[in-house]
């Protein structure tokens, strides 16, 4: 009798309890949305993202990266558009041709602070300071193994392949994570990347000739062209040649060292440079335009034995007599993409340390706003009325 009365007090208990607990339960729910209770890590951030093929981007909400495994997480703190994100906001045949995720954060110049690895990594600790190799390579085929990493067959892209920098937060490899000095300005920091197309456009091989006292000339002033006159002036080149239709990087072009200003909207190019140098030609052609008559304009006053570095894109194919500007003359001639991985930031790196050129590189950063006021950005760039734009990650 006094087990029976034990249990049936106990049962009641139970069921006051378990009634009350369901009302509670259910008040909580009714005025609290049921997210606070099961976060799923279905975290939003702001972002800039291709979302149609068609000429614009979108300001959007996505969903915030999470590191896998090697991986890491880092809070965007300064970045900046560069010409393959101006392609895509164009969708130019180029743009159309290459982008196949769609939609797409964009955006692969930046810098940041590492807050979160993933499971493996051991190089790069939170609170580092960092900019990416924005080539995210396999690591297992051919050209990995053997030194041309940048080259990978199965290489993919940052704001090309796979989502980008234009955003609050991105993830990369831990590989591709090149750690800042806490010290460089962060506007100079964003933009090694293309300084590094610069550098490997100059430095395409570890066996290159001597510059100094060579000449060149620089097909295209727009960002990664005029960081490549600032690079051949500190290396020695006696004599630069800057070719460009927009008057306003031609000004640009003059301050980073070039010794002669050609507009070809004004000018004959391959004339004005024949003169100067005398009939000898040049010793160094930078492509960096993308433009079929700067091309071939380069190829006729590169001088023979001379070399041609190719980085800018085309819309279409490009014919040229091989037998007369290439063969007959024994030009050598570069295909320019990427950076090596990673002679060539080490090369950046040591330029930077030369407190005049960081000078040069930080003063193309002609303009400055947020990444929500990205479109005024793009306007700015297709009417080459800017240089180099830094976007600060805010958005309202």
């Amino acid at each position: 009798m006094i087990k029976f009365r034990y249990l049936e007090y106990n049962s009641i208990f139970l069921e006051i309890y378990y009634k009350n607990y369901l009302k509670i339960f259910l008040f909580i729910l009714y005025f609290f949305p049921i997210h606070i209770f099961f976060i799923i890590g279905d975290n939003k951030m702001h972002a800039v993202v291709k979302d149609k093929r068609a000429m614009g981007v979108s300001i959007k909400e996505v969903d915030e990266p999470k590191p896998s495994h090697n991986e890491v997480l880092i809070k965007i703190e300064k970045a900046a558009i560069c010409g393959t994100d101006l392609h895509i906001w164009r969708w130019s045949k180029w743009a159309q041709s290459r982008i196949k995720k769609i939609p797409l954060v964009i955006g692969h110049e930046f810098t940041g602070i590492v807050i979160k690895k993933g499971d493996g990594v051991t190089s790069v600790d939170e609170g580092d300071i960092v900019s990416a190799e924005t080539h995210i390579v396999d690591g297992s085929c051919y050209q990995c193994k053997t030194g041309k990493m940048h080259i990978c067959r199965n290489l993919k892209i940052l704001g090309v392949d796979r989502d980008g920098a234009f955003a609050e937060y991105i993830v990369i490899p831990e590989l591709n994570a090149w750690i800042n000095d806490k010290d460089l300005d962060p506007e100079v920091a964003a933009i090694q990347e293309p300084l590094g197309n610069a550098v490997h456009t100059i430095f395409p091989s570890d066996r290159v000739e001597d510059l100094a006292g060579k000449y060149a000339a620089v097909m295209g002033c727009g960002p990664i062209g005029l960081m490549g006159i600032a690079v051949l002036r500190t290396v020695g080149i006696e004599k630069v040649f800057a070719v460009e239709i927009s008057e306003y990087r031609l000004k640009y072009a003059e301050k980073m060292g070039s010794d002669i200003l050609i507009n070809p909207l004004k000018e004959d190019v391959v004339k004005n440079i024949m003169e100067e140098t005398r009939g000898r030609g040049v010793d160094i052609v930078l492509e960096m335009s993308g433009a079929e008559s700067a091309v071939k304009a380069g190829f006729k006053v590169a001088t023979p034995g001379g070399r041609i570095s190719l980085l800018g894109l085309y819309d279409n194919p490009v014919s040229l007599d091989f037998n007369n500007n290439i063969i007959l003359k024994g030009v050598t001639v570069y295909g320019i993409t990427g950076r090596r991985m990673f002679q060539t930031w080490y090369q950046v790196k040591g330029l930077l340390n030369i407190p005049d050129f960081r000078r040069k590189i930080k003063s193309l950063v002609t303009h400055r706003m947020k990444m929500d006021d990205i479109e005024k950005g793009f306007e700015l760039l297709n009417a080459k009325e800017a240089v180099k734009i830094a976007l600060d990650p805010k958005f309202t």
